[in-house]
């Protein structure tokens, strides 16, 4: 099996790049994130995600999973919005540009490498803050807007490549409330025993991989494997 991880050097994808040479030490993993060990991508790039799709192909040819673990939420002058005073256009574009569009961008030039006879998948992190459904509290608009689409995208993407490759899975994952630089600032108000490790999200996120049926395509999942309403 081969498989290609982008955004390894987060903390959900150094967990998941962990578990998968655990879980599976005979398949090809290739990783990719910003910086850092492995393939380089800039997933605010068309041209390196094209790069990197050509790479991938030279190593490894197809692949049968393809898992997206980026993502943004704060950087350090900002912090996502609690009113509509704090929206920032070019804040919410870089947002946007990391959780929704590069993800699609992913999906764009290496999907084909997934389009083969055998069982493939397609996973992209995303949020239960992304079910509009579930908005009961507000704020937080460009994160919350940003993982709306994505999981759009995916249900677009599923009904597509239902039709020319109907082997392939095509699913967004919310990994629970993760203790990883990403969440710390907002960890406080978090019950108890609701609060995971990274290691313990990535054995969540891949139970869930490894069960999926191509009948669960287009579909939010969280981390226990319930069906996230939109």
């Amino acid at each position: 099996m081969n498989i290609l991880l982008v955004g390894a050097s987060g903390g959900i994808g150094k967990a998941l790049q962990n578990q998968m040479a655990r879980r599976h030490p005979d398949s090809t993993l290739l990783t990719a994130a910003r910086s850092g060990a492995g393939l380089s991508v800039d997933l605010t790039r068309e041209d390196s995600v094209a790069q990197l799709a050509d790479e991938v192909k030279g190593r490894a040819g197809r692949l049968h999973w393809l898992i997206n673990a980026t993502g943004t939420l704060h950087g350090p002058d900002w912090q996502p919005e609690k009113q509509l005073r704090d929206i920032n256009g070019e804040t919410m574009s870089s947002v946007m540009a990391v959780n929704t569009i590069g993800p699609m961008l992913l999906a764009r030039h290496l999907v084909p490498l997934l389009t083969h006879d055998e069982p493939a998948v397609f996973a992209s992190i995303a949020a239960r803050v992304g079910s509009i459904s579930d908005n009961r509290r507000g704020g937080w608009y460009s994160y919350r807007m940003s993982k709306a689409a994505l999981v759009m995208g995916i249900r677009t993407l599923a009904i597509e490549c239902a039709r020319r490759a109907p082997r392939l899975t095509c699913v967004a994952l919310h990994p629970g409330t993760v203790d990883t630089p990403l969440s710390e600032p907002f960890q406080r108000n978090v019950p108890a025993g609701q609060l995971f490790t990274a290691e313990q999200s990535a054995n969540h996120l891949l139970d869930v991989i490894e069960s999926l049926t191509p009948e669960q395509s287009g579909k939010h999942l969280a981390w226990e494997g319930s069906e996230i309403p939109a």
